[in-house]
C-alpha cells in the first residue's frame, strides 16, 4: 500500500519482517507477550503514579517535548489505494489495556471479511489507531503486552494485501514523553506491527487517499499546541489541497465536547482548520478521536464529529453526552474563533438507556474490581474508628497504644479533604467548579457519619475492652474488612449522585472497568469520492480462547470460544 514498497514475492516476508512461530499453547512464553487483566484504575498506587506522571507530564512536557526533534525525521506524506481504486479504511482508538476487550477488537479487525447486518466488510488496507494505545502508562513492556502482543495475535504475518498503520498519539502515549511510542511507530527498519507495516515518519502524519480524500493525524501533545515543524509539515501537505479536496482529521481527544465546559479545549484544532486548510479551500468532512471510551456522533451543516474511543479501554458513559454543541464554542477566548456552528447528537452507543444501566453495577463492580481500594477505605475507616472510640471513652491508652493510634483531628481531615480531592476540585476548572466542592465535602460528611455508626456499633462488641493490642488486631481483622465494603458501597452512592451531576462520571465508569460493549469504524471510499462510515459495535467481547488449528501464517493464533457478534451502532453515514 505504500508507493515507496515495493510488494514482496508470495511467501516472502517484507525486510525487516521476521517469520512468526505459531504458539502452540496460551502460555506468554509460547505468546511472546503477558496477557494483562484491565487496569485497576481505582487501585491507591496507580492512582498516585497516574498522578504523578500526569503532573510531571504537565510541569515538564515542553521540556521534553520530541516533537521538535522530529524535524530532523523524514517529512513524509503517503499515500494509500486499493486495488479497485477505492480504499477500506479501519478506526480503533483506546486499545491498550485488558487483554479480553483489546484482542477481541483486533480479532474482528484482522479477519479477511466482516458480516455485519447484512453488509459484507472486508479486511481494511489501512488502519488508524487515535490514541491511547497503552495504558496506564507509556512503557516498551507495557506496548508489548497490552498492545503489539495482540494485535501481532490477531495477524501474526501481513497477508497479500500488505495493509498500512498510522497512530495519533494520546496523553497515555506522552507519559514518558513520547519515547516508546516512537520506537514503535516511528522507526526506520523493521517497520511493522504484527501484520500491519507502519506507515508514519513522525508522531503526526499526512495520507493522500483516493477520492481526492486526505486523512492528517495530528499531534497536540496533550491539548498544549501544536509545535512549528508539524505546522510547517502541514504547510507542505495544505499545497497539495484544493477546492475539491475532502479531508478526514484525526485528533487525540474530542475537544469538541469538551469545549462545552473548557471553551478554550478546541482552539487548537480550530486554528489547524482555519489556518491551514481553510485557506486552500478543501473541506473538512470529518472530524475523528478516541480518548472517551463510546462512540458518539455529532451532526452538523457539512461536518461529522465522531468520537470512538471503544477499542478495549473502560467503557465511558454517554448519558450525560450534550444533546447538542456549538463548535467553536462562543465564549471562547480565541480572538480569531472560526465562526460557530450548531452540532447535534445524531448517534450513540451505548445507548442513554444503557449506559445508565451500567451505572448502577458500580455496586457489585467497585469492590471486587478494585481490591486495593477497597483495603484503602477499610484501612482509613480502621484508623477513624480507633480514634473515635478513644474519645467516646476518655481513654488514654498505655504508651504503646497512643504511638499506634491517630489524633480525631487528623482523621477527620483525612477523611474530609481525601473526599474533597476525590472530586477533584483543584483541577476541575471549567463551569461547575462549585459543584466539585459541595459533592465532593458532602461525600466525606457521609464517610465521617458511617464512621461514628461504625464506632458505636464496635463500642457495643466485646472486642474494644480486651487488652492493648488485641483490640487493635481485632480492627484489623474484623472489622477493616468489613468497613472497606460497607464504604465502598457509600462510595458507590456517591459517584451515582454525583454522576448525575457531570462530576466523577470517569470515575463511575473507571472503578466498575467495563469490558463490553467495544466499538472501531470500518469506513469505505469508493472510486468515485463516496466515504461511508460504517459503526460496528461488539456488546460483549469473549473471554475465553482456544488455540487456532489453522496454520497459515496469517490465521489469528487465537480464536474465541463462543463466536464473537458485531452489529451496526446506527445505519451507515455517507459523505460525498
Amino acid at each position: 500500500m505504500h508507493p515507496e514498497a515495493a510488494h514482496p514475492a508470495d511467501g516472502e516476508h517484507a525486510p525487516g519482517e521476521r517469520a512468526v512461530r505459531r504458539p502452540r499453547s496460551l502460555d506468554p512464553v509460547e505468546l511472546g507477550f503477558t496477557p494483562r487483566k484491565p487496569v485497576p484504575w481505582l487501585a491507591p498506587f496507580l492512582l498516585i503514579s497516574t498522578g504523578i506522571r500526569t503532573l510531571l507530564a504537565m510541569l515538564f512536557g515542553a521540556y521534553l517535548d520530541k516533537r521538535e526533534l522530529q524535524n530532523a525525521l523524514d517529512a513524509r506524506i503517503a499515500k494509500q489505494v486499493g486495488p479497485d481504486g477505492g480504499l477500506w479504511l479501519d478506526y480503533v482508538a483506546d486499545l491498550g489495556d485488558g487483554f479480553n476487550a483489546t484482542y477481541s477488537v483486533a480479532y474482528l479487525l484482522a479477519q479477511p471479511e466482516l458480516v455485519v447486518d447484512g453488509h459484507r466488510l472486508p479486511r481494511a488496507q489501512t488502519l488508524v489507531m487515535g490514541g491511547d494505545q497503552v495504558y496506564p502508562s507509556a512503557g516498551y513492556e507495557a506496548y508489548e503486552d497490552r498492545c503489539k502482543g495482540p494485535y501481532q495475535a490477531a495477524m501474526p504475518v501481513a497477508p497479500p494485501e500488505r495493509p498500512a498503520l498510522f497512530a495519533v498519539p494520546g496523553n497515555h502515549d506522552w507519559y514518558d514523553g513520547l519515547t516508546a511510542f516512537l520506537r514503535i511507530f516511528v522507526r526506520s527498519r523493521d517497520r511493522h506491527f504484527g501484520g500491519w507495516g507502519t506507515g508514519q515518519s513522525r508522531s503526526y502524519f499526512a495520507v493522500e487517499l483516493p477520492g481526492d480524500w486526505w486523512l492528517l493525524g495530528l499531534d497536540d501533545q496533550s491539548g498544549s499546541y501544536l509545535d512549528d515543524p508539524q505546522l510547517a509539515y502541514f504547510d507542505e501537505v495544505a499545497r497539495r489541497l484544493g477546492p475539491q479536496s475532502r479531508v478526514i482529521v484525526a485528533v487525540p481527544a474530542p475537544t469538541w465536547v469538551k469545549a462545552v465546559d473548557h471553551p478554550t479545549a478546541y482552539d487548537s484544532i480550530d486554528y489547524f482548520i482555519r489556518t491551514i486548510i481553510a485557506p486552500t479551500g478543501a473541506h473538512v468532512r470529518l472530524l475523528i478521536s478516541g480518548d472517551l471510551h463510546h462512540y458518539a456522533r455529532y451532526a452538523g451543516p457539512d461536518r461529522q464529529l465522531v468520537t470512538c474511543g471503544g477499542g478495549g479501554a473502560y467503557l465511558y458513559p454517554t448519558h450525560k453526552l450534550p444533546q447538542r454543541i456549538e463548535v467553536p464554542p462562543k465564549d471562547t477566548l480565541s480572538r480569531r474563533a472560526s465562526r460557530t456552528r450548531g452540532y447535534d447528537l445524531a448517534g450513540r452507543y451505548p445507548d442513554a438507556a444503557r449506559s445508565r444501566r451500567y451505572g448502577w453495577g458500580i455496586f457489585a463492580r467497585l469492590p471486587f474490581r478494585n481490591p486495593g481500594f477497597t483495603t484503602l477505605l477499610g484501612t482509613v475507616h480502621t484508623l477513624l474508628m480507633l480514634a473515635m472510640a478513644g474519645v467516646a471513652t476518655n481513654r488514654a491508652g498505655t504508651t504503646e497504644q497512643r504511638l499506634f493510634s491517630v489524633p480525631l483531628v487528623i482523621m477527620l481531615g483525612v477523611a474530609l479533604l481525601g473526599a474533597g480531592f476525590f472530586a477533584k476540585p483543584p483541577s476541575a476548572g471549567g463551569k461547575r467548579h462549585v459543584r466539585h466542592w459541595i459533592l465532593g465535602i458532602g461525600h466525606g460528611l457521609a464517610h465521617v457519619g458511617l464512621a461514628a455508626a461504625g464506632t458505636w456499633a464496635w463500642l457495643a462488641l466485646p472486642f474494644y475492652e480486651w487488652p492493648w493490642p488485641l483490640p487493635a488486631v481485632a480492627a484489623a481483622v474484623v472489622y477493616g474488612p468489613v468497613m472497606g465494603l460497607v464504604s465502598s458501597q457509600v462510595v458507590g452512592a456517591y459517584l451515582l449522585i454525583a454522576g448525575s451531576f457531570g462530576v466523577n462520571l470517569n470515575e463511575l465508569f473507571a472503578g466498575q472497568g467495563i469490558e463490553d460493549a467495544k466499538s472501531f469504524l470500518r469506513m469505505r471510499i469508493a472510486p468515485d469520492g463516496t466515504l461511508t462510515i460504517y459503526p460496528i459495535a461488539v456488546d460483549r467481547v469473549s473471554r475465553d480462547w482456544r488455540l487456532n488449528p489453522d496454520q497459515s501464517p496469517t490465521a489469528s493464533w487465537l480464536l474465541p470460544k463462543d463466536p464473537l457478534t458485531a452489529r451496526l451502532a446506527e445505519p451507515p453515514i455517507t459523505l460525498t
